[in-house]
């Protein structure tokens, strides 16, 4: 006999949790499963984590440079890397138990652990029970894509995962893929010590970037040491474990070598093992859950939140989600995921923070836009801290004024992009801000400076 609630909720990332305790609170009968670790990506085997480990290969990177700061260091900087998957773990863990203790204290929400799978449109199956309920909501997030390539099953590979788990340093790593996965281990593990080359198929990192934003990235890679091979597709891996070594399809780097695999060759939807094929739940090509402007499904009362639905791929979306679900359910609120202005920061040191639309997404509008750039080489803060590397640019419409997009590539831009993100969720025009009287001495302050020198976009 089926057990009834009034809500379901399969995962437990970003937006799952609140959603669930959310609904509980408003007298709802909630049920919420989970077949792995609580928290999903973000607190397992994404931003906590790793965003941890950076913060150790940052220290590393600055006591390595403290010469330059007038510090004298006795002996050679030596990386310990049991104590940073120590570290590591203890702060991601800190925030899984959280999580997981938040939805075992909730009232009227019954945990299960166990893999979830649909029977039909109202019930699924959890282990030798079945649950229904007339509001289901998918958030079962999404995992490295393993890539087809000639050799692979022979040879022992990473994933951002699996690759959390070591507790040694790899002599020389190979890193399939250019964007920001590949990018920020990439750069951690060369701060600790390991050689690294990275495999870009494209002919620029970041590719959905500008290209002088991929090209400045791709100087601040090699400036330490890490070796890029742009339109060098990886076609073939051969050796053995220890000795692995990478075919490319480029001319000009044929051959790669290493001692360690890391794949970080794009994301797929956990959608797969769902069941869905019992449901008349639409999925796309990729196997991302399609979803309406309020995250609806095909099926009226389902769901998809989180990085199932191809509609994010970020914490802070996935947890916009639950807020839009949420406002439209109880609150009788009107909100959409068009709503939100495109935002995130790729956690390269230094970091870039973006906003709104790219130069090239601008230009291929085909509106009139002003242009705004400025180096971090002038940008007093920058000067001071010593890390003058990267740029940041803004662009405004001609004729409303008001931002359509930006980014800073540089120390503190990971922080500093929201003054520019908020004012264009004000929708004003930009001359708000450019009157902004902002503190000094900080990156945001030279952002009004920036404002007062736009030219037209040519």
């Amino acid at each position: 006999m089926p057990k009834s609630f009034d809500a379901v909720v399969i995962g437990t990332g970003q937006s799952g949790p609140p959603l669930a305790v959310r609904l509980a609170k408003s007298g709802e009968k909630v049920a919420i499963i989970e077949r792995a670790r609580f928290g999903g990506t973000c607190v397992n085997t994404g931003c906590i984590p790793t965003k941890t480990m950076v913060a150790s290969a940052r220290a590393a990177y600055v006591a390595r440079r403290g010469a330059d700061f007038g510090v004298e260091l006795d002996g050679k900087v030596r990386i310990d890397m049991q104590r940073v998957k120590a570290r590591k773990d203890q702060t991601s863990g800190k925030s899984r138990a959280g999580v997981e203790k938040m939805l075992n204290d909730a009232s009227n929400c019954t945990v299960y652990r166990s893999q979830a799978r649909f029977l039909s449109n109202s019930e699924v199956q959890v282990g030798e029970e079945i649950l229904t309920a007339p509001q289901i909501f998918i958030n079962v997030g999404a995992r490295a894509v393993i890539p087809a390539i000639q050799g692979l099953s022979n040879l022992p590979y990473f994933t951002n995962s699996s690759f959390l788990e070591i507790d040694f340093l790899p002599k020389s790593l190979i890193v399939v893929g250019g964007s920001y996965v590949g990018l920020e281990f990439g750069q951690m593990f060369r701060r600790f010590g390991s050689e690294v080359t990275i495999l870009q198929r494209g002919p620029r990192l970041l590719g959905r970037e500008d290209e002088d934003i991929s090209n400045a990235v791709r100087d601040i890679l090699i400036k330490e040491g890490i070796e890029v091979a742009l339109n060098a597709e990886c076609i073939e891996l051969f050796g053995a474990a220890g000795a692995i070594g990478a075919r490319t399809s480029s001319p000009d780097v044929a051959v790669v070598h290493g001692t360690h695999l890391l794949l970080a060759a794009g994301r797929q939807p956990n959608t797969a093992d769902l069941g869905l094929e019992n449901t008349a739940i639409k999925r796309d090509k990729r196997g991302f859950i399609e979803v309406d402007d309020e995250l609806r499904t095909s099926v009226p009362g389902i769901w998809a939140i989180g990085d199932c639905n191809g509609r994010g791929a970020f914490t802070h979306t996935s947890y916009n989600d639950y807020e839009i679900v949420a406002a439209n359910l109880l609150d009788k609120e009107k909100r959409r995921v068009t709503d939100r202005i495109v935002a995130y920061a790729v956690y390269i040191d230094p970091p870039l923070g973006r906003a709104g639309m790219t130069e090239s997404e601008v230009r291929s509008s085909g509106r009139k836009a002003l242009i705004g750039k400025r180096a971090m080489t002038r940008v007093g803060r920058a000067v001071e801290k010593g890390e003058t590397q990267g740029f940041m640019k803004i662009l405004v419409d001609s004729n409303s004024h008001e931002i359509l997009g930006a980014a800073i590539l540089g120390t503190g831009g990971d922080e500093a992009i929201h003054c520019i993100l908020d004012t264009m969720y004000a929708k004003v025009p930009y001359t708000v801000l450019q009157r902004a009287v902002n503190i000094h001495p900080t990156v945001s302050e030279l952002i009004p400076t920036m404002l007062g020198d736009l030219q037209p976009l040519c």
